[in-house]
């Protein structure tokens, strides 16, 4: 994304009407801190100070955005008719003026930006220089890390990489002890105990809710396909297994394997199902983590259901064996 900011600011910055952000424009931290509403602000285009701190209200109120990125695109859309519903407004899905003063209500007084010190652990890796495509060679590696200190705090965070690069310009993320901004997104708690999970397969979306009804938690997902569908009805959670190793074998309806091969994808951040699978009890499906937070709700999966990590993560923190996972259309 960042590589289509500069070959449009490299073209020249067109005026558009009323002062609106061109697409490829910068965010600085102050533009996020001081952002208040306004009937100006679209609904749209390029990213803005406004929709970067009400997707960090989103998540600090347990209703993830997926990635935190400014733009106001399908995944913000849901998160924003969630908290609408949680609040009893109009389920637009906009950031109207009744939202924007919710969700400052809710946000209390903590901040949106924090200052977070790079530490050792986050500087040294281990890193990898690239991510193979080929399953073949994912099976080959000795572990799928991280590509750069940069995506490991982005993911930290829950930003998109672009997004931590505008609020930090110039600064080296390998180098341990540095003070970065980042989203102010860890300090937080849900608001009950989650009883049920609901997976919407229509709308791509996890819901997770407390015992007398209310929604505690909420993430955008992908949520199976038209040739790989996920499961119907109603199943339960196996069990939870973190950094997961991702077994691809020709017993698989997709796989492009002979039958008996079996290739074995080392754990990490950026193996095929992320940090964390929640096995459910239908053979083979399961809950699980991504390396491509930014494509969740907009590429298909074989039948399982995708989040990002760091709500994957989450979410296998809140259930536990026997919790309900009913699957609806």
């Amino acid at each position: 994304m960042k590589q289509w900011r500069q070959i449009l600011g490299a073209i020249g910055a067109v005026a558009l009407v009323g002062g609106a952000t061109p697409a490829w424009a910068q965010i600085n931290p102050e533009e996020v801190r001081q952002a208040e509403f306004s009937p100006q602000a679209r609904q749209g285009g390029g990213p803005q100070g406004i929709m970067t701190k009400a997707q960090i209200l989103l998540d600090r109120a347990y209703i993830s955005p997926g990635v935190i990125d400014g733009y106001y695109g399908g995944n913000t859309r849901k998160a924003l008719r969630a908290f609408q519903y949680v609040n009893g407004l109009p389920r637009t899905g906009n950031l109207d003026r009744q939202t924007w003063e919710a969700l400052l209500r809710k946000g209390g007084n903590a901040p949106v930006l924090t200052t977070y010190t790079i530490s050792e652990d986050d500087a040294n890796g281990p890193f990898a220089e690239s991510i193979p495509n080929q399953m073949t060679e994912m099976a080959e590696m000795e572990r799928m890390p991280y590509t750069s200190p940069a995506e490991l705090l982005a993911e930290k965070f829950h930003m998109d990489q672009d997004l931590l690069e505008d609020l930090n310009p110039g600064v080296d993320f390998g180098s341990a002890g540095t003070q970065i901004t980042v989203a102010n997104v860890l300090d937080r708690q849900p608001a009950g105990e989650i009883k049920t999970v609901m997976v919407d397969r229509n709308n791509q979306t996890v819901k997770a809710y407390g015992t007398d009804g209310q929604l505690i938690a909420f993430y955008p997902a992908t949520v199976g396909s038209n040739q790989f569908p996920s499961p119907s009805g109603d199943l339960e959670v196996n069990g939870i297994a973190e950094r997961p190793v991702f077994t691809y074998s020709g017993d698989l309806e997709y796989a492009d394997l002979e039958e008996g091969e079996v290739l074995k994808v080392p754990p990490g951040p950026n193996n095929p199902v992320g940090i964390v699978w929640i096995d459910l009890s239908k053979e083979g499906y399961g809950i699980h983590g991504t390396p491509t937070p930014s494509r969740i709700s907009k590429q298909a999966s074989h039948g399982c259901v995708r989040l990002t990590n760091w709500d994957a993560q989450e979410l296998a923190g809140m259930v536990s064996t026997g919790t309900p996972v009913r699957f609806t259309s």
